[in-house]
């Protein structure tokens, strides 16, 4: 092995620096990549307003979403007079109709309550009037009610005036009634406790006891100094108290609003009007093993199917209906596109169909099917055919055409032309010369292709269907719009996974299977 000094290596530098030059940029090439990528990041984060649109993001909201995916809320209101309180639950909570839950606990008392009542509007003294503006009604049993002599008469003839005895004034009725009401509510929620009493508002978390005065006339008046999980926008106005996962209260002049969160689905099997509601596990499995029926005419198990089935809250029935449109849409779609276009990609491939006229106005039609996006194809069949399948499936049919022709007949360009040149020196005619010399190449690649769109066309019908094509897509949708039912949307989400994970192994299998490869699904 040589060693060349110092002197030797610039010489040779010297001598060629080209091949030198060439390697110093290498060198440094990592470093130039990685400068290259900062910079282009930075312009990407300046060009989109990054830091803008962080510092508007509301992260309490997306936090509270996020945990309505996993968890649901029971929202009771206390409503604050002078001297009692009034608590109400939401018409469709999710503790039931009635609800009466351990963490909230209300102490009565006798108290004195004053109802203000409007007395009926009176416009004259009781008397009739006899006439009207043709004159003076006749068979008037009232004598007294007979117009003087000077009395104002109408266009067409003498008529009455109104009864002369004064209106009296609208006045208002006051009782008052005792009866036992709520004068104080305690919430346990979580590691708090909030006591609500008419006039004052006192919150109890770490240790730490923070009251507040409230009412109609000053508003909401804190007596402590805030910490950063209690905010007061403005001063008198509204508190929110934040407490993490377990919630938050809202405490407003007239009212106390508690929002507190339990971990899991509710009602997810049974709505509360389910005679199987709220009962264990092991009591729901003794109802429907026993003989005695809970609906006549029906079996418990049966029953039980129905009520999870026809549950108001999650839909379960509907969900799966519009799961199984999407299914068939992504399919159907498919496997009608894969069909119209191999008969044209043996059309369209110039060393198949030697026309060039023939050739370029079938790749063109194949290029204007799936240059136009599957969801504005979606949107202008759901215009033509109306909300639903049909729609889905003519949007998926028409952008799979141009995209399958493009790919066989780009494959049946690329095969090897001795295989059909063999087939036909055998003197076989031109159908059978495709059918032994050309498809045998395609159809591994055919299969795979469509087999692959097949899988991706069930996440896309999920997103044609918010557009109004239809299936559990526009479910999700409507689902997200009403901005609350976040543990639905995150059940069908879940859903819509589970299918893409079984299509994904089940193309994966049948590509190795047809294909006749080794081939594994990632």
């Amino acid at each position: 092995m040589i060693r060349l000094s110092a002197s030797d290596v610039a010489i040779v530098q010297n001598r060629y620096p080209l091949v030198f030059k060439g390697q110093r940029l290498r060198r440094f090439a990592p470093l130039l990549t990685l400068i290259a990528i900062g910079l282009y990041l930075a312009y990407v984060w300046s060009f989109f307003g990054m830091s803008e649109v962080l510092a508007r993001a509301k992260w309490d909201i997306a936090g509270a979403y996020l945990a309505d995916w996993i968890s649901y809320e029971s929202r009771p209101d206390i409503d604050l007079y002078d001297n009692y309180l009034e608590v109400g639950f939401p018409k469709f909570d999710a503790l039931g109709l009635d609800p009466q839950p351990d963490w909230l606990s209300k102490q009565t008392a006798s108290v004195t309550k004053t109802t203000i009542a409007a007395a009926p509007k009176v416009t004259s003294g009781g008397a009739t009037q006899n006439s009207g503006f043709l004159g003076t009604l006749a068979g008037t049993e009232n004598a007294a009610a007979t117009p003087p002599a000077d009395a104002a008469t109408g266009f067409m003839g003498s008529g009455s005036s109104v009864a002369t005895v004064p209106a009296v004034p609208e006045t208002a009725q006051t009782s008052t009634v005792t009866e036992e009401a709520v004068t104080r509510v305690v919430v346990r929620q979580g590691g708090s406790v909030l006591t609500v009493t008419p006039h004052l508002v006192t919150v109890e978390k770490d240790g730490l006891t923070y009251e507040f005065d409230v009412g109609a006339d000053k508003g909401v008046v804190p007596r402590q100094r805030l910490p950063d999980w209690i905010t007061q926008k403005a001063a008198n106005e509204k508190v929110y108290i934040w407490l993490g996962f377990d919630g938050r209260i809202e405490i407003k002049p007239a009212s106390v609003g508690v929002r507190y969160r339990f971990l899991g689905w509710e009602n997810f099997l049974f709505d509360v009007n389910s005679p199987f509601w709220g009962k264990p596990l092991d009591q729901v499995v003794a109802l429907i093993l026993s003989d005695e029926r809970i609906q006549p005419g029906m079996s418990n198990l049966r029953l039980a199917f129905d009520n999870i089935w026809n549950n108001a809250e999650w839909q379960h029935g509907d969900v799966w209906i519009k799961l199984l449109q999407t299914i068939v849409m992504a399919f159907m779609g498919t496997l009608l596109a894969s069909l119209v276009a191999f008969p044209l990609s043996f059309i369209a491939a110039r060393n198949i169909t030697p026309n060039r006229f023939v050739n370029w106005t079938l790749k063109r039609f194949f290029d204007f099917t799936r240059s136009v996006d599957m969801l504005i194809w979606a949107l202008f069949f759901t215009r033509a055919f109306g909300p639903g399948p049909l729609a889905g499936i003519s949007a998926i049919f028409f952008t799979d055409t141009g995209t399958f022709g493009k790919l066989f007949s780009e494959a049946l360009e690329n095969v090897d032309d001795k295989q059909r040149e063999g087939v036909r020196s055998v003197g076989a005619n031109p159908v059978l010369v495709q059918r032994y010399g050309i498809i045998p190449q395609v159809l591994p690649v055919f299969i795979s292709q469509t087999l692959y769109f097949w899988e991706s066309n069930t996440r896309s019908a999920t997103i044609i269907g918010a557009m109004g094509a239809g299936g559990i897509g526009l479910k999700l949708w409507e689902s997200m719009r009403t901005n609350s039912d976040w543990e639905n949307v995150f059940y069908m989400v879940i859903l819509i996974l589970i299918v893409v994970f079984v299509f994904d192994n089940v193309s994966g299998f049948l590509r190795s299977r047809l294909i006749g490869g080794a081939m594994r699904t990632g």
